[in-house]
């Protein structure tokens, strides 16, 4: 991936969402030319010079400062994921070198292993590039069995893009693909030189024009909760809300476990799916007051 051009169209793209009146400017009177803030109009809100920003857009971020980034920031209303994801693609040279180092391959460990086997709910390990490293037989019976594919397919973003299963099984597949592209442009800021992104990407692009379409969109995302809607071939909709942990001793590593409300149809779904797979459901838990 082309740093520079990484960074002039995540600018660009982040000033053509804002308009000079939520920026805090005064309305230009006649037509504007493009969408959103101008250079010199994030320049000015920056309180760089112009020349200075157009540099920054155009990828040449050699000593820019952290002072600088931060002002960019807060001129385009960016999140605290879209602002990590900035101070990603403009880090300095010397840091960049660092991480091009091979990455080693991620290894789940034992004690994760039973921890998935232990839970009563489907729950995955999701690795780099959304990877999936591990999962329990509940989340392989919810999703698609990943543990059957050739490991170079056991990834979330080619299920989501590429499988047509996945499209019938989320009730909202648009904001599906969405968070999962968001999620994996995020991960690209990082990890901008990583060999098999570069391939999965190359793989999406050439087979999913909504994948391209969104790619270009350059939004980045970070979750840790939410709620899915699916509709499974055998035990019809379910409702189920995700949390996604932190794995200790590999920030690249989390495990996503996915829960129904207690007592909901969407509970009884999840038990006849469970014994379907031959697993335990998680216990009903009561709470006395």
């Amino acid at each position: 991936m082309d740093r520079s051009s990484e960074i002039r169209e995540f600018l660009r793209t982040r000033r053509a969402r804002i308009t000079p009146e939520r920026a805090g400017l005064a309305p230009h009177g006649g037509a504007r030319r493009v969408p959103g803030l101008r250079r010199e109009e994030v320049a000015q809100l920056a309180g760089v010079s112009v020349d200075y920003y157009i540099r920054l857009e155009r990828g040449r971020t050699q000593g820019v400062s952290e002072s600088v980034l931060d002002a960019v920031a807060r001129a385009l209303h960016l999140d605290d994921t879209e602002r990590a994801h900035l101070f990603d693609l403009a880090q300095p040279t010397a840091a960049r070198a660092h991480r091009k180092r091979p990455l080693t391959p991620q290894r789940v460990h034992p004690v994760l292993y039973r921890t998935l086997d232990s839970l009563g709910v489907p729950a995955l390990v999701q690795g780099r590039r959304t990877d999936v490293l591990a999962a329990n037989r509940l989340a392989h019976a919810l999703y698609t069995d990943f543990e059957a594919r050739p490991r170079r397919e056991r990834n979330f973003a080619r299920f989501v893009f590429l499988d047509e299963a996945a499209r019938s099984l989320y009730a909202d597949w648009d904001q599906v693909a969405g968070d999962c592209l968001a999620m994996l442009r995020l991960y690209a800021g990082r990890h901008p030189d990583d060999p098999q992104l570069t391939e999965l990407i190359g793989e999406l692009s050439l087979h999913s024009d909504t994948f391209r379409r969104m790619w270009a969109d350059h939004d980045v995302q970070a979750h840790t909760s939410g709620t899915k809607r699916l509709h499974h071939p055998l035990v019809g909709d379910l409702t189920l809300d995700y949390l996604v942990l932190a794995v200790e001793g590999d920030p690249e590593q989390t495990l996503v476990v996915y829960t129904p409300e207690p007592s909901s149809p969407s509970a009884e779904a999840l038990g006849l799916l469970a014994g379907w797979t031959g697993t335990s459901a998680a216990p009903e838990q009561h709470i006395t007051p």
